[in-house]
């Protein structure tokens, strides 16, 4: 059989309790807004009917532009029951590059939250390719273009469409990668359900077909449990831990806050006995950590199974600390991308520690060499790491970055995004990180050249390059060191101010140094290891 998300839902809604709760919205005053599986499965249903009568065709394209909320998940349902694509926004982006994901994915349908009204307003005349608009406001619509979002899942009697589907129904997942512009990474349902599955494969049996799924459910009776994505939605360690909640039945709780707060995560976990949490490395898990040393005993956290985190580092040392506040739960990281699931796994528990970067390798990886030849175990000799399919189809409309990315070595087709690692004598990896100068901050990526470009627009600006140095908080925080036009200043203020009103604020500088020279080969080409040792030395940071 071929999986797809919609008739996932289509069977599983009927076996689950219909007072069960789907969606948990907490607003920041507390008060949370909770939806049932039965009002989950029809206001899906009667908004997929919708986008399709004003226009919507199987394979469109759905933009979601919004913070985490219900309506996420409910959209992202529709999405599925119309054969429509999911295409994810980051909401942090200004116009300009608001402007070319709406425009290099053919956005058909754009539905955005009303704190982001002004910016569609601004671009609306330039996305001719869109024909529906939809706001998701408690009010009337900021943009009289728009329709209101809360009105179309009311119109209809909520009923399944009974449509035919197919495992090649596509969700689009953007990232930035670790050159250009973001790419549309497009996954197949069925590829991206069998790519879940595997992971779920190595902590036990799980449902092979729709009606064992159902019957699963049914015996359970509940279905999974609770699950916080603390991380956007927008990206795919949010996304794809929220698909894996859904299928299974289960109940994602979101929270109104746009900064993460440590406390109102641990509070929807003692009031709504939160089972599983997705989070992104340190960056969430340091402040999440402090959280509970301020106030310990503060949370009954006792029913968390496992938090999950994914695209950041999560350090031996935070999670040794972390374990004593939930001593029954897994501390999971994932290693994957938005261009493949499963290239390794490490837990933590309370019985046993695992060390930072150090994965079990999953069964569909291998890591090769610059020639395209098995890295051996224990051989010291490091590799790309590499994921045999199911994995993406590609990259949407980029096929010489497709061709890079996902290639073909001794017959298997394999996804290679890039990563960096050794594998020991056990047969574990440790990752070393991207081949690339791609700067991971908060668990964004950001480009080094696109930062740069921006700085060299300010005309007190002759020349820059930006790197990643080492940073408890974001991972790597993002650097510039420039060369100054001659006669010209600029305070270290004024150009990070000048880089937030071009970029979205968290590709800005943490801070900006001056070089004499820059750090340049004869050729022009870029010294990222000379800026690099540079800013460290002017900053005290060992080597």
């Amino acid at each position: 059989m071929a999986w797809n998300f919609g008739d996932i839902l289509d069977t599983i809604a009927p076996v689950l309790p219909g007072d069960k709760p789907a969606l948990i919205h907490i607003a920041k005053d507390g008060t949370a807004q909770i939806k049932s599986w039965a009002e989950f499965d029809a206001r899906s249903n009667n908004l997929a009917r919708q986008l399709i009568e004003r226009g919507a065709k199987p394979g469109d394209k759905v933009a979601f532009y919004m913070r985490n909320r219900s309506e996420y998940a409910e959209l992202l349902a529709a999405c599925f029951k119309a054969r429509l694509t999911h295409v994810n926004v980051n909401y942090r982006y200004q116009p300009d590059e608001l402007h070319y994901i709406f425009d290099n994915s053919d956005a058909q349908t754009i539905v955005y939250g009303e704190e982001f009204a002004d910016n569609i307003a601004e671009l609306k005349q330039r996305l001719g390719k869109v024909g529906t608009f939809l706001e998701v406001t408690a009010g009337t619509p900021a943009n009289d273009f728009a329709d209101r979002y809360e009105d179309l899942t009311k119109i209809g009697n909520g009923g399944a469409l009974g449509i035919e589907r197919s495992g090649d129904d596509q969700l689009f997942l953007y990232t930035g990668g670790t050159t250009g512009m973001p790419k549309g990474v497009m996954w197949p349902a069925d590829d991206l359900r069998e790519a879940q599955l595997y992971a779920l494969r190595a902590l036990g049996e799980v449902p092979e077909t729709l009606e064992a799924l159902a019957a699963a459910i049914k015996e359970t009776g509940t279905g999974a449990g609770p699950f916080i994505p603390a991380c956007p939605m927008m990206h795919g360690t949010g996304l794809f831990t929220a698909i894996g909640n859904m299928m299974n039945g289960g109940c994602i709780v979101t929270l109104d806050n746009e900064n993460l707060d440590p406390h109102a995560i641990w509070k929807a976990v003692n009031d709504y006995k939160v089972e599983q949490i997705a989070i992104v490395g340190d960056t969430f898990a340091k402040p999440m950590l402090k959280a509970l040393e301020d106030e310990p005993g503060k949370y009954d956290l006792s029913s968390l199974v496992s938090i999950i985190s994914s695209g950041v580092m999560w350090s031996l040392e935070v999670k040794r600390d972390m374990i004593p506040h939930m001593p029954q739960a897994m501390l999971m990281d994932s290693f994957g991308s938005s261009e493949g699931i499963g290239f390794g796994s490490s837990i933590f528990t309370a019985d046993g520690e695992v060390k930072t970067a150090k994965f079990q390798i999953g069964e569909r990886c291998k890591v090769f060499d610059e020639n395209d030849q098995e890295v051996q175990p224990g051989s010291g000799k490091s590799g790309v790491i590499a994921v045999a399919q199911p994995i993406p189809l590609g990259y949407y409309k980029d096929e010489e970055k497709t061709a890079k990315t996902f290639r073909t070595i001794n017959g298997m087709r394999y996804s290679i995004p890039g990563d960096f690692c050794t594998v020991e004598e056990d047969g574990t990896l440790t990752l070393l990180g991207r081949g690339s100068v791609c700067i991971n901050t908060g668990g964004e990526k950001v480009y080094p050249e696109e930062v740069e470009e921006a700085l060299k627009t300010h005309p007190a600006v002759e020349d820059a390059l930006v790197v990643g140095l080492p940073d408890d908080k974001w991972g790597q925080a993002i650097t510039g060191v420039i060369t100054m036009a001659s006669g010209e200043s600029a305070d270290e203020a004024a150009l990070i101010a000048h880089v937030k009103d071009n970029l979205a604020h968290y590709k800005a500088p943490k801070r900006v140094l001056v070089a004499a020279d820059a750090f340049r080969a004869p050729n022009g080409k870029a010294d990222y290891k000379g800026a690099t040792s540079f800013a460290k030395q002017e900053l005290g940071i060992a080597s």
